[in-house]
């Protein structure tokens, strides 16, 4: 049975997920602006795949206005944490009675204590949806929550570079195996992605977000790719450092990791001389994930009574670099 799958964000991620969706015969419209929408309206998407293999996806709309779109079966949000605030009153254009909105950002989302169940069910993260706007407009009952792993580029506008991961993995908030998610992974699974559902998505955010507090402002601040963080001993014990108090936080909310603070170190090492989306976003003067990734896991330190000074030296120099790279 074939989905309509509207992409919220056709960059570098948004993109590599629609044109794979739309070759598997979806019926993907994708939402993007500037060069990269006009590229793609006129000779499509191309995928360069990791392999040196390319292809060329046709989707059935590209348009930077969400309301032409019409209702979808699947909304994937892929543009960044900073920005959903901006689209989100235009979002129920998309849906109808059952449409799933899948959030695949960065950072600790939005909807993190709907469902939750422990002593801060309801609570509001300021640091991501100050006014609740993101949730009037999405609603936490339509989330399945996504932690995305691949990493991808656009080398030019309508051009693709997918460089690794094919992994994008789901979650409803509340833990069930619902049939809507199974039918969701069964979708991405044809496309050719790994689509593994969590009952525990929280926890699969966690990992992720554990490395990026440390290693994606470590990167901002400094230049550097994440083989140089972690292979240079002061930045790497910084790292550490960081990384011991996002511990402390996540195991106070209930999280367990399940492998060591060493291992994750490590596995941020292997991807090797990889530049952080945080960096990229420095040097190209674009607003950053910092609030979502940083300055969320401050609050929620404050939140628990866990002391953060290392996380806060980091985001308070990211906020001002942030400012001073803007104003250049």
């Amino acid at each position: 049975m074939t989905m309509k799958i509207c992409i919220v964000g056709a960059g570098a991620i948004g993109g590599y997920l629609g044109a794979k969706l739309a070759l598997a015969g979806e019926d993907v419209t994708l939402i993007a602006r500037g060069s990269h929408l006009e590229a793609m309206q006129k000779k499509g998407l191309k995928l360069m795949m990791a392999d040196g293999s390319s292809q060329i996806a046709v989707p059935t709309l590209v348009t930077s206005d969400i309301t032409e779109a019409g209702p979808q079966d699947v909304v994937i949000l892929a543009v960044k944490a900073q920005s959903l605030g901006a689209i989100a009153s235009s979002l129920p254009s998309l849906y109808h009675s059952q449409t799933m909105v899948v959030t695949a950002q960065n950072g600790v989302p939005w909807w993190y204590f709907r469902k939750h169940g422990g002593e801060y069910e309801g609570t509001r993260i300021q640091s991501v949806d100050p006014e609740g706007i993101i949730e009037t407009h999405i609603g936490a009952s339509r989330v399945i929550g996504c932690v995305v792993y691949p990493a991808a580029e656009i080398v030019e506008p309508g051009v693709i570079q997918h460089k690794e991961g094919d992994r994008f993995t789901l979650g409803e908030i509340d833990g069930t195996k619902s049939d809507r998610i199974q039918l969701l992974a069964q979708s991405l699974k044809q496309a050719g992605f790994k689509a593994p559902i969590r009952n525990q998505i929280r926890t699969e955010i966690w990992i992720k977000l554990w490395g990026n507090v440390a290693f994606n402002p470590i990167s901002a601040l400094t230049g550097a790719t994440l083989e140089g963080i972690a292979q240079y001993p002061l930045t790497r014990e910084l790292a550490r450092q960081i990384m011991i108090e996002v511990q402390a936080i996540a195991e106070k909310l209930g999280i367990n990791f399940g492998i060591t603070l060493e291992q994750r170190i490590n596995g941020a090492e292997k991807v090797g001389a990889h530049k952080t989306s945080m960096l990229q976003d420095i040097e190209a003067k674009r607003p950053t994930e910092i609030d979502a990734i940083v300055g969320a896991v401050i609050e929620l330190g404050k939140l628990t009574q866990i002391p953060t000074p290392h996380i806060d030296a980091i985001y308070a120099s990211v906020k001002l670099l942030e400012t001073v790279s803007q104003a250049k």
